[in-house]
């Protein structure tokens, strides 16, 4: 047949790699971390409302009354999101690759073959890193962008880092 090679010595099958749920949850802690995050994020909305309001009392009612809404709907979110995110967030990294699952509602899987990682990173904010958690992030060709695992405590994402460096670095395939 024309067009057709046979296999050389070299070619042997690879595992295929499936989409499955990864092994391992995030730290606890990461519950903190994140609700920490909401709670930050709507005192962000809220103070400046409030500190309008008590500045301009012709404007109070139209100061405060958003303020209000938008400090409930923070502390709803804060006290809900962070245990749904805890539940849904999973990581695993085998020999083959990095898989990350994350999301409640839209729920993102992602792969990461060994052959495909071109960096290794970990990056510790001031919140994850008084909660001593790190958000481990795996960098691929894809147009997708980087794989990332938050929520890891800060020593395992470090060894984790390390070891992907040493096995991407023994792959013989290209992380192109």
């Amino acid at each position: 047949m024309a067009g057709v090679t046979a296999p050389s010595p070299d070619d042997s099958p690879k595992p295929a790699l499936s989409l499955r749920p990864p092994r391992h949850a995030v730290d606890p802690r990461a519950v903190g971390w994140w609700t920490w995050q909401l709670v930050l994020w709507t005192a962000v909305a809220v103070v400046p409302l409030a500190v309008l309001g008590a500045l301009l009392p012709p404007a109070r009612l139209w100061l405060f009354l958003p303020g209000g809404v938008i400090a409930a709907i923070g502390a709803l979110a804060a006290v809900t999101l962070p245990r749904l995110w805890f539940r849904h967030h999973r990581w695993e990294v085998t020999d083959q690759a990095v898989y990350t699952r994350t999301g409640w509602f839209f729920q993102e899987w992602r792969i990461a073959p060994l052959s495909r990682i071109q960096t290794v990173d970990t990056v510790r904010g001031p919140l994850e890193q008084r909660f001593g958690l790190a958000t481990l992030t795996v960098t691929t060709a894809s147009a997708r962008g980087a794989v990332k695992a938050p929520g890891l405590d800060a020593e395992t994402a470090a060894a984790l880092a390390a070891d992907l460096t040493l096995a991407t670095q023994a792959t013989p395939e290209d992380a192109t």
